[in-house]
């Protein structure tokens, strides 16, 4: 862990979860944003929580937060470095009491990922890492493990699926990963927790065939690609995050960057997308 900034963004993760925790399994008023999403007292703490921690931390980086992100494209442009952020991911598993929720913070330099930290408020765990950093998992009050992919499975092929989003083109690529592996283990889990399944060595592949936005995703790919992993387009090409008029990010593949099935894969993606 190199990086000057990442102890007290690992910090504000921390200070944003314990402003959530008020809120789990109560009572809760629940809105909808523009794009029918759900929003509740619970992520504007934690946004509350994160856009002043990080302004204090360094005023020169803006913000770009899931609920602050009016911010027209003539400014953003300009931005070399800037936080991006997504203060409770996962809003309806947290609305139906699940842990599987939450708070990622990544710093993002010239379109790429520098590092993310990723915090599940409920167990105190706390995932962090950045390409050439490395990568970490901690439970709150003891050491930090430091954490990586696995190149082949265990025992059985373990896809991550979005347990509430996915597309015909999805189930027929993991019906292509069943022919060429056997029968897949499938793990099912909520919020940026899939791409730290594959960090950990717990999961071989999350394909994403169906909407993200670039909140969703930035900080976990940090600890991803600090694990020796990495995440796609289907062109092949590392996920970036250029600014742009739109959120949306494109169909990815998550996967170990050593993986010897990796151009299977693209390939295949390709074609289905």
């Amino acid at each position: 862990m190199n990086h000057p900034l990442l102890p007290a963004v690992i910090e504000l993760v921390r200070q944003a979860g314990d402003a959530i925790l008020p809120f789990w399994r109560g009572e809760l008023d629940v809105t909808e944003k523009d794009d029918a999403s759900p929003v509740t007292a619970a992520d504007l703490a934690a946004h509350k929580v994160l856009d002043a921690g990080l302004a204090a931390l360094d005023p020169s980086i803006p913000v770009l937060s899931e609920e602050a992100a009016n911010i027209p494209l003539a400014e953003r442009a300009s931005w070399q470095r800037w936080w991006l952020v997504d203060p409770l991911d996962g809003t309806k598993e947290f609305i139906a009491g699940s842990e599987e929720f939450t708070v990622n913070v990544a710093l993002i330099e010239g379109g790429r990922v520098v590092f993310g930290v990723v915090g599940m408020p409920v167990t105190g765990r706390c995932y962090y890492g950045g390409a050439g950093l490395g990568a970490w998992s901690q439970d709150e009050e003891f050491e930090a493990d430091e954490i990586t992919v696995r190149i082949a499975p265990d025992e059985a092929f373990t896809v991550v699926a979005s347990k509430r989003h996915s597309s015909p083109a999805q189930e027929r690529l993991l019906a292509w990963l069943c022919e060429r592996f056997g029968d897949l283990q499938l793990a099912s889990i909520g919020s940026s927790l899939k791409f730290c399944l594959l960090a950990e060595g717990s999961a071989d592949c999350y394909p994403r065939l169906a909407p993200t936005s670039q909140w969703d995703t930035a900080a976990a790919q940090g600890v991803l690609e600090g694990a020796g992993g990495e995440v796609l387009d289907l062109s092949g090409k590392a996920l970036t995050y250029e600014a742009r008029e739109g959120f949306l990010n494109p169909s990815f593949l998550a996967l170990p960057a050593a993986a010897e099935w990796r151009a299977e894969l693209i390939q295949l993606a390709r074609a289905l997308d």
